[in-house]
């Protein structure tokens, strides 16, 4: 079968090197679907937000939110959220990043997230990330993206003659190994002279500014750095003032295998989950499909989930309870309902969606035998006893008929019971709003590696589910009592030891299916 969705995810992860640029990637595509973009800080979401309206919003510029209003809101409708993040390991650059020994010029990098470090020796490098601009001629203070998509640097492997025992076993040391080199030391200072003349010229706006931002730059980062940096962003060296930048794998992602089924790339980990959750967003809120529907449909994309989600744009941060309550008090302004906020989280649902451990062929043993995901075979729903998943009976098997009226297949996954357990934002999203959860993801080979792979045909399934997921969810959850039922569910024990009694209900329960017992025959 032809793969409708995975070019697209090709496309996606070419463009999306990090947080900063899957979610500007993300917001161009929700305004040409028709999305309004808000501003946390300056908009009066009462004047915009309405039924049958669509909107995103962004924070720190590496976290998307992004919403549609159904045509039939009504005060109480719940939320359908699926959360994902935008991060994945890789090396940061540290503030200062100077680094001249040994002949060469290095960059100094700090870890970001847990790693496989040993996958990025003898890879093609380049940069991206954010930079901060002070304008010489105006004082504009700006921010922008950037993305040297060439190889401009690399992590060399020490040669076996060095390192003979390096077969039986090689333990990355960040500090010492990972600083990728930049230039050689000759080749560099041929800029130098480049960038003292940049110096000189260069004025403070006002007396008394201190010390000019070349002069400071230059003594943190080399010159040839600062220009590899200006020249892509079409400014002066001296002018860049900060920056958020990381290194990438310059090898662009691909669709291979023997049969076009698998997808090979970094950051699918978690990006995967970032574009079929936005593709099912936009095919389930045309205006056409948002016309009859009630509640909300969003995306929640969020930051620095690989370092414990703790920060303003990350799952643990206020960012996940600010949404639900702003955008339910937008569209109720005049509200006299006791609890909205409250009745509208217990009746919201969020998928957190993060990539899965698909089985390895080749290390069978690592997984457990009852519960080894495999790539194609539909999204994986996690679960953990100990709350490292918010995954529970009532979330997996809501989560599961929705796959199954989406005609997709669906997958479980628990750890092995001597082997410990990640998580997601799906407990800290849980215990932060209070919204049932589940944690469900593709499965995916070489998670964190700076090349990963997984399936092409989970893509499509995913998109198809979590589309299901927000077309179907409030129809479903209407049949499924939990809370507030407790009467009718406890009944004395001795109604159910008594042979003679039928095993029902009574009759006013027995209108929802779902909490009736079957007629038990009596002794004749």
């Amino acid at each position: 079968r032809d793969a409708m969705e995975a070019p697209g995810l090709i496309d996606f992860l070419n463009a999306s090197w990090t947080p900063y640029h899957a979610t500007y990637r993300a917001c161009e595509t929700l305004k040409a679907h028709g999305y309004v973009e808000l501003n946390e800080a300056r908009d009066d979401w009462r004047a915009l937000v309405v039924p049958g309206g669509k909107y995103f919003y962004t924070r720190n510029a590496s976290a998307v939110v992004a919403f549609a209003v159904g045509g039939k809101y009504r005060a109480g409708d719940g939320f359908v959220i699926v959360g994902a993040h935008t991060d994945s390991p890789c090396p940061k650059l540290k503030p200062n990043t100077r680094c001249e020994d040994g002949g060469a010029v290095r960059l100094r990098v700090q870890p970001y997230g847990g790693g496989l470090w040993h996958t990025w020796f003898d890879r093609d490098l380049g940069l991206a990330g954010r930079v901060v601009l002070k304008r010489k001629s105006t004082g504009e203070i700006l921010h922008r993206l950037v993305k040297v998509d060439r190889a401009v640097c690399r992590i060399p492997t020490l040669a076996i003659h060095l390192d003979r025992g390096v077969n039986d076993g090689f333990k990355v040391n960040f500090q010492q190994h990972m600083a990728p080199i930049l230039a050689s030391s000759v080749k560099a200072a041929l800029e130098k002279p480049v960038a003292a003349a940049a110096a000189t010229t260069s004025t403070a706006k006002d007396e008394g500014e201190g010390d000019k931002p070349s002069s400071m730059a230059n003594e943190r980062h080399h010159p040839l750095f600062l220009k590899l940096i200006a020249d892509e962003l079409g400014c002066e060296p001296d002018e860049i003032v900060d920056f958020d930048l990381q290194l990438c794998d310059t090898q662009p992602s691909a669709i291979g295998g023997a049969q076009n089924e698998f997808i090979f790339s970094g950051r699918l980990d978690n990006l995967v989950s970032c574009y079929t959750s936005l593709r099912a967003l936009i095919e389930t809120t045309t205006d056409e499909a948002l016309k009859d529907a009630s509640g909300i449909r969003m995306i929640m994309h969020f930051d620095h989930e690989e370092v414990g989600s703790e920060s303003s744009s990350g799952a643990a941060g206020a960012m996940t309870t600010d949404s639900v309550r702003r955008i339910t008090a937008a569209l109720n302004p005049q509200n006299t309902i006791e609890g909205l906020d409250e009745r509208t989280r217990r009746a919201s649902f969020c998928v957190s969606s993060d990539m899965a451990h698909a089985l390895h062929p080749n290390y069978a043993d690592r997984h457990e035998p009852g519960h080894a995901p495999k790539m194609h075979g539909g999204l994986v729903i996690k679960h953990n006893a100990n709350q490292r998943y918010a995954t529970d009976a009532i979330t997996a098997f809501m989560f599961r008929e929705l796959g199954e009226r989406a005609g997709v297949p669906v997958q479980e996954f628990v750890v092995r019971s001597d082997t410990g357990c990640g998580s997601t934002i799906g407990p800290i999203f849980s215990t932060r709003t209070g919204i049932r959860t589940v944690d469900v993801g593709a499965a995916q080979l070489s998670m964190h590696s700076i090349r990963e792979m997984c399936g092409v045909d989970d893509i499509d399934h995913a998109v198809k589910h979590l589309a299901a997921t927000f077309t179907h969810f409030a129809s479903l959850d209407a049949q499924l009592i939990v809370d507030g039922a407790i009467g009718d569910l406890c009944r004395p024990c001795d109604m159910f030891e008594t042979t003679e009694l039928k095993m029902s209900l009574d009759a006013d329960a027995r209108r929802d299916d779902l909490r009736t017992y079957a007629d038990t025959p009596t002794k004749s």
